[in-house]
């Protein structure tokens, strides 16, 4: 018998082909202006100068593999954070983190939940796992956990908790999320998000670490590419339960962490100064964006991130579409989010202070035409 084309070579398991590819935030201006990167919530101050001297100094030994168990960096992220280093596993960015939880804990038949407008690499991860994304509506842009609750079956093995949650910016208290722990069933897994927890100045607040420390059925992923300016260098990690770690360190690639970047990443976590120095700048261009911006007659979610969600006319004339295309012209590389459920809003990283006057000159003028 003739074997057809598809036949004649090797083929991914049912249902790979069905997912949606990650799409990154745009990183290029047209030719002749000054490219201003917002789309990727970045740090506008850059990395610790610190971080880059000893990402230098390691590339004069780059023949040599890094430590394995990337031990330097998991105890300088415990020293920082008041943690068991034995707890600590590093990845090449928290990605590989929730790409791995997914993979050892989910299996076809099985269910993640995640939320209406969440992270979209969880629904990636969870159907590359072959189970089932189910998905939890949202009330007011934020994290509904009645809503995720109402979506727990006796085939839920994992929920996703972006806490705070991108693309909105925003939180729910942490007595939301122990709540949220405690309706679970314990052998379903909750994994807390918290890649923006450094931002946020709310005293009802809390990343995790506690929650974890004190069940056997909570993660808590972060990183380093937001407030420490390495997500070039990659560099993630995740607080969890022995059993969890023991089975993460059964799968996870060897020498997942570079040897530049356990050196960057340490340097970084120690450089107190820059984070600081970070956190106020932000602190200042957080609240003076949404004013401005509100002041122009844009709906902003209220966020308290590195970054907002800014929501347009339905007119078609100013809508996020037009106003991607005109802000792109002139330089202004903001992220757009209809895969995230948001058709007619942009993301805007909280840029430096050159980019953040721009953008709002921009669409002050965009906005008359």
């Amino acid at each position: 018998m003739e074997k057809t084309a598809d036949q004649a070579r090797p083929r991914p398991r049912a249902g790979i082909m069905d997912i949606e590819a990650y799409v990154p935030g745009k990183s290029a201006a047209p030719a002749g202006v000054k490219l201003h990167k917002l789309s990727s919530n970045e740090n506008p101050l850059g990395a610790s100068p610190k971080a880059i001297e000893a990402a230098r100094e390691v590339a004069a030994r780059l023949e040599f593999y890094p430590d394995g168990t990337a031990m330097r960096l998991r105890q300088a992220i415990a020293e920082a954070h008041g943690l068991n280093a034995a707890n600590i596993v590093c990845f090449n960015g928290s990605d590989e983190a929730l790409a791995l939880l997914s993979r050892i804990y989910l299996e076809p038949g099985g269910e993640a939940i995640h939320t209406e407008h969440g992270f979209l690499a969880y629904p990636i991860y969870t159907k590359a796992a072959g189970a089932t994304p189910v998905v939890a509506g949202e009330k007011d842009e934020r994290v509904d956990v009645d809503a995720i609750l109402a979506a727990v079956t006796p085939r839920t093995r994992m929920v996703f908790l972006a806490n705070p949650n991108n693309p909105t910016g925003t939180y729910i208290p942490f007595e939301e999320v122990r709540r949220l722990h405690a309706a679970l069933p314990r052998h379903v897994l909750l994994v807390l998000d918290a890649a923006y927890a450094e931002f946020v100045r709310r005293n009802d607040y809390e990343a995790g670490v506690e929650l974890v420390a004190g069940n056997q059925n909570v993660v808590m992923t972060r990183t380093f590419s937001k407030v420490h300016g390495l997500g070039g260098a990659r560099i993630g990690w995740c607080y969890a339960p022995a059993h969890v770690v023991e089975a993460l360190e059964r799968v996870r690639d060897p020498f997942n962490v570079t040897a530049t970047a356990i050196e960057a990443g340490v340097a970084a976590i120690r450089d107190r100064a820059h984070v600081d120095k970070s956190l106020a700048h932000n602190d200042t261009w957080l609240p003076w964006l949404t004013e401005r911006l509100t002041a122009l007659g844009l709906r902003v979610t209220p966020s308290v991130c590195n970054f907002i969600l800014v929501h347009f006319p339905g007119d078609g004339k100013h809508s996020a579409s037009a106003a991607d295309d005109y802000l792109t012209a002139r330089g202004y590389i903001l992220r757009r989010v209809a895969g995230y459920g948001f058709p007619n809003a942009l993301r805007m990283t909280v840029g430096t202070e050159e980019a953040n006057r721009g953008v709002v000159a921009a669409l002050t003028d965009f906005l008359k035409s």
